[in-house]
């Protein structure tokens, strides 16, 4: 039997959660949430090229910043645009999402950096940080 049957999947699909941890959903025309609409984050996983450049671009940042400041404390705006950059390198797409009219790369990275939605990026970085989620089977743990 091939070891490869095991190998993950390259993207996962996350439903996201507000603040207390419900299911979000897009406004539907009557300004209700719409169930057939849910807002999914579509997120590349630790077994793609994507993930691997975005793990490699964050790495290579923070020594940047030690070569030229000489430590490695960060400041909360420069943590937060930090995880914001490589959030958004690994997130395939948003769907149902709206944001201050925004699309594409520009969306995504104004969702992860915006303080007050820390919630989502939370859910975010938990979701790719484990790698159940990108097997097709339902985590065990």
């Amino acid at each position: 039997m091939s070891l490869k049957k095991y190998a993950l999947k390259p993207t996962s699909a996350l439903h996201l959660r507000d603040g207390n941890d419900e299911l979000m959903y897009a406004d539907g025309q009557d300004g209700k949430p719409d169930l057939n609409r849910p807002m999914l984050a579509h997120l590349y996983g630790p077994g793609t090229k994507q993930y691997a450049k975005a793990k490699a671009d964050q790495s290579n940042r923070n020594v940047d910043k030690l070569k030229k400041k000489g430590k490695s404390d960060q400041t909360a705006e420069e943590q937060t645009k930090e995880t914001a950059t490589f959030l958004a390198q690994c997130t395939e797409s948003f769907e149902n999402v709206e944001y201050e009219g925004l699309s594409g790369r520009e969306l995504i990275k104004a969702v992860y950096s915006d303080l007050e939605l820390c919630f989502v990026t939370d859910q975010v970085n938990r979701h790719i940080a484990e790698t159940a989620n990108f097997t097709g089977q339902p985590a065990t743990i």
